[in-house]
């Protein structure tokens, strides 16, 4: 790709779309849009674009067209594998966090249309607003922006019962990189004319356009919840113990986490507030949630109904069910933290998988094996949503190792646990995206005609590749 140098006049054209205040050049301001989450690329960029509406987008994106100028769309800046992070100086920041109205709050049609900068629990708020649900829940969601959750088509803790963030948008608003905008805020439920390019738009991290506002799916509010922990041996006893939970509540089993002794033992150490659930140690706890339409009561005698039956079969060893709502936000948020806990304990290598749910013990079992293998002191943090079989396989480094040559080994223990992935035809990405860190992994483990079609539809979207170069093609 030929691309203009980003020189000072150029820098003036887009600061005049935006207005001086809201084009950031200061290195005191720009440093907060070029650090991520796990600290693995430090982000260069000249200029941050922060547009206050989707009519500045348009302009933005038509005149770095017109200057063959890189884009790089970002939203709250959570993404965990360098989606968001500009790679040169002459790539530009598109930030779409003034891009931030709930436009509309329809409770009849359960639809909420928001920006793109909208934080997930605002939008969140203002269901609850309107007496209504928005699932869409993630350990990220004070800080992460709808229009990113979108465009890497968001998994978190309410896939189980209602899907991924692809599964809960009808419309989107959404400026291609000529600057044409698509004007697809529609609230209709059944709509078959033609292709739909929607679907097409949700995860493709910002390569083929910039989202800049969605209709969004609301549920009605269950009218009880109840969170329990259990203890179990293995894996395949958690499977056993989702089974009878899918059995006998259905559609009512709205969570269903599996979390490994170390991930427990982190998050207690480094999580305020977090404690052991249970009296004793188990190899590995389930945190499972059942709601209720009708009431508390119902909620709470699903749960000690499912919990029974797996007492009676052996597989469940003990639970304790949150006494309060309190205690049931408390189980939540050490769940919730333990992707942060891990953090004061080094450097963590971390795999976001997806396997059939009824291979997940086999994959857990022969990862394990094959990572001690190589690294026999490493500390295995397994953790995820058991029900999807999305597990996020990481790996802590040994007590007292350098943690710069800890990571560096990183490809080479992602290769290990990712060929085992590929064997029992899972994903080496489950929800959180290719951006750059998985490049290389998805040109590997895609089909050549899968990769072609990919490549045809971005030339055909971006054909000056201006769209976050480097990011998953």
């Amino acid at each position: 790709m030929d691309t203009a140098t980003l020189s000072d006049d150029i820098l003036a054209r887009f600061a005049e779309i935006t207005g001086p205040s809201h084009a950031l050049t200061a290195p005191d301001l720009l440093a907060r849009y070029l650090i991520e989450p796990r600290d693995l690329y430090a982000g260069r960029t000249r200029l941050v674009l922060r547009p206050a509406d989707t009519a500045e987008v348009s302009a933005i994106l038509k005149l770095a067209s017109e200057q063959r100028i890189p884009v790089v769309p970002q939203g709250g800046n959570t993404g965990l594998v360098g989606g968001q992070s500009p790679r040169s100086d002459s790539e530009i920041v598109l930030s779409l966090e003034r891009l931030n109205r709930i436009r509309e709050v329809d409770p009849v049609g359960r639809v909420l249309v928001a920006e793109a900068g909208v934080i997930l629990a605002q939008a969140q708020g203002a269901a609850e607003e309107a007496g209504l649900l928005f699932p869409l829940s993630l350990g990220s969601e004070g800080s992460c922006q709808i229009g990113g959750n979108l465009a890497s088509n968001a998994g978190g803790t309410g896939v189980l019962a209602y899907g991924n963030a692809r599964e809960l948008c009808l419309g989107l608003e959404v400026v291609l990189p000529s600057g044409e905008i698509l004007r697809g805020l529609r609230k209709l439920k059944k709509d078959n004319r033609g292709y739909d390019w929607k679907d097409l738009l949700i995860g493709s991290e910002g390569t083929l356009g910039v989202i800049t506002a969605a209709v969004l799916r609301l549920f009605p509010k269950p009218a009880g919840r109840e969170v329990a922990y259990a203890g179990v041996r293995t894996p395949s006893d958690a499977l056993k113990l989702l089974g009878i939970a899918e059995r006998r509540v259905g559609g009512q089993l709205t969570g269903f986490e599996l979390i490994g002794r170390q991930g427990m033992e982190f998050t207690v150490r480094h999580t305020k507030g977090a404690r052991d659930p249970l009296e004793s140690a188990y190899p590995w706890y389930v945190l499972v949630e059942i709601s209720s339409s009708r009431s508390g009561e119902d909620a709470r005698a699903s749960m000690e109904d499912v919990l029974e039956a797996a007492f009676e079969s052996g597989i469940v060893e003990d639970a304790a069910i949150a006494p309060s709502l309190s205690e049931q936000e408390r189980f939540w948020t050490m769940r919730e933290e333990l992707s942060w806990a891990q953090k004061p304990e080094g450097g963590s290598i971390k795999h976001d998988i997806s396997v059939p749910v009824a291979r997940v013990p086999e994959f857990l079992e022969r990862a394990d094996k094959a990572v001690l293998a190589f690294m026999p002191d490493v500390r295995i943090v397994a953790f995820g949503h058991l029900g999807d079989g999305n597990i996020h396989y990481n790996v802590s480094q040994p007590v007292g190792a350098d943690k710069a040559q800890y990571l560096s080994r990183w490809h080479e223990m992602a290769e290990i646990v990712h060929g085992i992935v590929a064997d029992l035809d899972g994903s080496f990405s489950a929800e959180h995206g290719i951006g750059q860190l998985k490049v290389a992994d998805l040109a590997a483990g895609k089909a050549g005609p899968e990769i072609e079609l990919m490549r045809a539809l971005k030339a055909t979207f971006d054909p000056y590749r201006i769209l976050n170069p480097g990011k998953v093609l």
